[in-house]
């Protein structure tokens, strides 16, 4: 039971929230152990109500999960978690979010996750049924991470660094939906009900379009006069390999081996994915700390 409870938490997607981080890092205080507290506790937070999401979101899901040939195995939808155990479940971690937040007097973080709560308990009641809209409701939700990481820290935050997680996570949100419809197109399930105002020319169209937006974007914000001086370095824009990298090895993956239905799975289990992650973060490290 135990085990089970813990898989509609789904802790394995709390990856998602170390965008949470981002302003930490970009902001210099990295090295700051004060700051690095406060953005843990933000993290923590934001991990209990984001499973919150996820049970609210299962619940109201059950029927079509049990279409999908991986969602049908979930606990909610399986029947092994009922659907009140899952309502309380979900007001448990609601409430634990709110009491390590307010406790540590964190009340503009507090105001955005509402936000952020209120936003999702939209999207699975009505919002994700309408195309285009669900997509742009996900990449809003990343956008609140790092608005809370930044409101957490007093760092403020660049309309770079705002654009960036935009359109990285709508990127992304494209990839997952091209899932969807290739499952609803091979096997006729509808694994979504909004699938059938998808297709995969639309995607795939989509989904180039975002990636070629996002690099430009990146490239642009390491020219940046205004960064350059801030960071006190002009090669900022070395970075732009492993983002280029990153990005050509994601549309690989959904484009041609059809394998974006789980943006957490590839980060955690793709190799080459791991290594452009990394030679980033170990690069503008260098750049920004030494």
């Amino acid at each position: 039971m135990i085990k089970n409870l813990i898989l509609v938490l789904r802790p394995y997607q709390w990856v998602k929230n170390l965008f949470v981080f981002l302003p930490l890092f970009f902001g210099g205080k990295l090295m700051s152990f004060g700051c690095l507290f406060e953005e843990c506790i933000v993290f923590a937070s934001f991990c209990l109500m984001a499973s919150a999401v996820y049970c609210f979101n299962d619940i109201c899901d059950i029927k079509s999960d049990r279409l999908h040939p991986r969602k049908k195995n979930r606990p909610i939808a399986s029947g092994i978690i009922s659907v009140s155990k899952a309502y309380i479940l979900m007001i448990i971690c609601v409430f634990l979010s709110y009491m390590l937040i307010f406790s540590f007097r964190q009340y503009k973080v507090g105001t955005i996750i509402s936000f952020y709560l209120l936003m999702n308990i939209l999207y699975c009641l009505y919002l994700k049924r309408i195309a285009i809209i669900d997509v742009f409701i996900i990449s809003l939700g990343f956008v609140f991470r790092v608005l809370v990481g930044g409101l957490a820290i007093d760092v403020a935050l660049s309309h770079w660094i705002i654009m960036m997680t935009f359109l990285l996570s709508l990127f992304l949100a494209l990839a997952k939906r091209r899932d969807d419809v290739l499952i609803f197109e091979k096997k006729g399930e509808v694994t979504r009900k909004n699938v059938d105002k998808y297709n995969l020319i639309f995607l795939n169209q989509s989904i180039s379009i975002i990636a070629s937006v996002t690099i430009v974007c990146y490239v642009m914000y390491t020219l940046s006069e205004e960064v350059i001086d801030r960071v006190g370095n002009k090669y900022l824009y070395a970075t732009s390999i492993f983002v280029l990298l990153g990005l050509i090895r994601y549309l690989q993956l959904t484009l041609v081996d059809d394998k974006s239905g789980s943006p957490t799975d590839i980060l955690l289990y793709d190799r080459f994915i791991q290594a452009c992650v990394f030679g980033w973060f170990v690069s503008f490290f260098i750049i920004l700390y030494l």
